[in-house]
C-alpha cells in the first residue's frame, strides 16, 4: 500500500494493522458474548452486521494510516460478534447428533468466501476498490432479520417459552416433524434456569486445571498457525494468488476430511494428528530452504499447504472437542474464555509471519513456519493428556467434567431420539430440540 507509506522501513505497518484487527476479534468475543447473553443471539448477529457493514464501507476511504488501523480494529470486533453469534445460534437450533457436521459445514461457506475473496483481488489490484467490492455483499445479510429465528434455547433461559415453542413449531412444520402438546415439562424448565456456577470453577480442582491450560493453549496455537500460515503465503515465493487458492483448497480438503473421519477416529486422535502432520511439515520447511535452490522452492510451498492443512482440520475440530470437554453450567462461558486466547494467538500471528523481514536470508524465510511448526507439534503433543470424547456423555457438571476419560463403555451420549422416531422424524423431547 504505497499510499499509506507502507513500504520499505515501514513494512511493519502491515503486521500492526494485522494485529489491531485481531485485537478488535479479542473484544468482540468477549464484548459479544456478554451481550449475546443478557439480549439474545439475534440481536448480536444483527448488530454485528450493521457495524460490519459501516466500518467496512469507511475503510475503503481511509485517508490515512491511522483511520484505518481504526476501521481495522472495528472490522475485526464486528465479524468476531457476527461470526460468533451465527455460530451460537446454528448450534443451538440443531441437536447433538448433527452439531459437529453443522460446525464443519458453517467453516465450509468460510472457505467459499476465501475463493471469491482470491478471485476478486486477482481482478482487482486497487486495494480500495478491493474492500468496497468484498464489502457490498455483506449488505445481503441484513435479510437475516428475517430470515434467522432467535435461539430458542437462549428464549427459555429467559422464560420465553412461547416465543421458544413458537420457533420450534414453525421449524416443525417446515420439516413435516410431528412434535407433542407439551414441549417443556416443568423439570426441562427447571434445570435450563441453571445454577450460579462460574468458569472460574474450572481450576478449582487439579485434572479440570491441567485440561483447561491446554485447552487454552491449543486454542492459541492453532489460531496464531492458521492466520499466520494464512498471512506468511506472500513469504514463500511464487505466485501469491496461487499459492491463496492453493492454501484454500487445502483448507476446504481439511473440512471434507473432517467430516469424514471425526465420527470414526474421535475427536483427541484426529485433533492430535493434524497438529502434528501440520507442525511436522512446516519444521521440514528448513531443509529445502538452507540446502537447495530457488527451484525447489514448490517443495516449501507444499510443506506450507500441509502446515496450512493440518492447522485448518484442528481449527474445526477444537471448537467440538472443547464443547464436549466443558460442562453444560460453564460450556459457554469456558468457550468464551478458550476464544480470547485465540485473538492472543491471531495479534502474534502477524509478527511470526514477518519475522523473515526481520531476520535476512534464508533462515528467515523458514524461521516463521519453523516457529507455527514446533508450537503446533507441542499443542498437538499436549492434547494427547486430555480425554477422548466420541461417543461418551456430554457432562452436565463439575464433577460430571472430572469423570470424563474415568469412565468404561457405559458412559455413552445421552441422546433422546429413539432410532425409531428419528427415522419416522417425530421427536421425544427430552433432549431439549
Amino acid at each position: 500500500m504505497t499510499e499509506q507509506n507502507i513500504v520499505c522501513q515501514y513494512t511493519i505497518y502491515r503486521s500492526h494493522a494485522n494485529m489491531i484487527m485481531m485485537a478488535g476479534r479479542f473484544v468482540g468475543s468477549l464484548g459479544f458474548g456478554v451481550f449475546a447473553d443478557l439480549l439474545g443471539r439475534k440481536v448480536a448477529l444483527m448488530v454485528g452486521i450493521v457495524l460490519q457493514i459501516a466500518v467496512s464501507f469507511a475503510t475503503a476511504f481511509a485517508p490515512n494510516f491511522t483511520v484505518f488501523m481504526v476501521c481495522r480494529f472495528f472490522i475485526g470486533f464486528a465479524s468476531s460478534g457476527t461470526f460468533m453469534s451465527g455460530f451460537v445460534i446454528v448450534m443451538e437450533l440443531v441437536g447433538p447428533s448433527k452439531r459437529s457436521r453443522s460446525g464443519v459445514v458453517m467453516m465450509m461457506f468460510w472457505c467459499i468466501g476465501l475463493f471469491v475473496l482470491g478471485l476478486l483481488a486477482y481482478f482487482i489490484r486497487d486495494w480500495s476498490n478491493l474492500q468496497l467490492a468484498v464489502s457490498i455483499p455483506i449488505v445481503f445479510l441484513l435479510s437475516f432479520y428475517w430470515l434467522v429465528p432467535e435461539s430458542p434455547r437462549w428464549l427459555i433461559s429467559k422464560g420465553k417459552t412461547k416465543k421458544a415453542q413458537k420457533i420450534l413449531r414453525k421449524a416443525a412444520e417446515v420439516n413435516k416433524v410431528k412434535l407433542p402438546v407439551n414441549l417443556f415439562d416443568e423439570e426441562t424448565l427447571a434445570k435450563d434456569k441453571g445454577g450460579q456456577t462460574k468458569v472460574w470453577q474450572m481450576f478449582t480442582s487439579p485434572i479440570l486445571l491441567m485440561r483447561t491450560l491446554i485447552i487454552f493453549f491449543n486454542w492459541m496455537v492453532v489460531s496464531m498457525v492458521y492466520y499466520g500460515l494464512g498471512l506468511n503465503v506472500g513469504n514463500l515465493g511464487g505466485d501469491i494468488y496461487l499459492n491463496f487458492t492453493a492454501a484454500n483448497i487445502v483448507e476446504t480438503a481439511a473440512y471434507v476430511l473432517c467430516l469424514i473421519l471425526l465420527d470414526r477416529w474421535g475427536r483427541k486422535a484426529l485433533h492430535c494428528t493434524s497438529m502434528l502432520l501440520g507442525g511436522i511439515a512446516c519444521i521440514l520447511t528448513i531443509f529445502p530452504v538452507l540446502y537447495l535452490d530457488e527451484s525447489s522452492e514448490w517443495i516449501v510451498i507444499t510443506l506450507s499447504m500441509i502446515g496450512k492443512l493440518g492447522a485448518s482440520a484442528a481449527f474445526a475440530i477444537i471448537y467440538i472437542f472443547s464443547a464436549e470437554l466443558y460442562p453444560t453450567v460453564v460450556r459457554n462461558s469456558a468457550l468464551g474464555a478458550s476464544s480470547l486466547f485465540a485473538r492472543i494467538g491471531g495479534m502474534v500471528s502477524p509478527y511470526v509471519a514477518d519475522l523473515g523481514k526481520l531476520v535476512t536470508g534464508d533462515f528467515g524465510t523458514a524461521l516463521p513456519l519453523l516457529v507455527f511448526g514446533g508450537a503446533s507439534v507441542a499443542a498437538g503433543l499436549l492434547s494427547l493428556l486430555l480425554p477422548e470424547t466420541l461417543n461418551q456423555t456430554l457432562p452436565e457438571t463439575i464433577e460430571d467434567a472430572k469423570q470424563i476419560g474415568r469412565k468404561s463403555g457405559k458412559n455413552k451420549y445421552r441422546v433422546n431420539l429413539t432410532q425409531n422416531e428419528e427415522e419416522q422424524g417425530k421427536y421425544e423431547l427430552k433432549e431439549k430440540f
